[in-house]
């Protein structure tokens, strides 16, 4: 494909000029997508190893809280869950990761894990709660790698079109129009190199 601008030595060198940008940009952009694709690979691999962790942890903690029920029973265990004490919250940060912004998780707790007397209640209940009071930082931990993974993935989506549009488009269609410009001022220089040679004919005859 050919630009439709005007075969000009001074737009020869402007679209060379373009095409020098171009090819740099292509490059880094390029590097960046390696550099993100390394990122994601590499998260990938720790969020699959976290997912199987949490669900060993979770599958602890469901056994605990079942051994709890059945020391308890269920109405009593449910009576002593009823009113909870510990309130947790996530407060969001931002960093830049190769122009991405990946948030941070921090938890922020207020209260105790501990809702009822010691009573009439178990062991094993408290033993799943404070399980279950650790699996909240594991769980917070993949929910903030997964989100990095997602966003990875999206910039690298992004980058892979820019690096597609100047690959196959623009570079292309800059490098036809320098050759189209290039082959068309040969071309006029003959013709005018042609007239040229006429004219000294026709003055050496006179």
């Amino acid at each position: 494909m050919i630009m439709n601008i005007n075969a000009t030595r001074m737009e020869l060198q402007k679209l060379k000029k373009r095409v020098k940008i171009a090819r740099r940009g292509h490059k880094l952009l390029k590097d960046k997508q390696d550099e993100l694709m390394r990122q994601m690979l590499s998260q990938i691999d720790e969020v699959k190893s976290k997912r199987i962790e949490i669900e060993k942890e979770f599958q602890s903690i469901l056994q605990s809280f079942v051994l709890a029920q059945s020391e308890l029973g269920k109405e009593q265990m449910e009576e002593s869950l009823s009113l909870p004490t510990k309130e947790v919250s996530v407060l969001v940060e931002t960093k830049s990761l190769m122009s991405v912004k990946i948030p941070e998780f921090k938890k922020e707790v207020s209260g105790d894990i501990i809702c009822y007397g010691f009573l009439n209640t178990s062991g094993e209940m408290d033993f799943a709660l404070l399980k279950f009071e650790k699996f909240l930082d594991t769980l917070i931990n993949l929910a903030q790698m997964e989100k990095k993974v997602q966003l990875l993935a999206d910039e690298i989506d992004k980058t892979r079109r820019r690096v597609n549009a100047l690959e196959y488009k623009l570079i292309p269609t800059l490098e036809d129009t320098i050759k189209y410009i290039t082959m068309k001022l040969a071309e006029i220089e003959r013709s005018n190199l042609t007239r040229l040679m006429k004219v000294k004919d026709i003055v050496r005859k006179h």
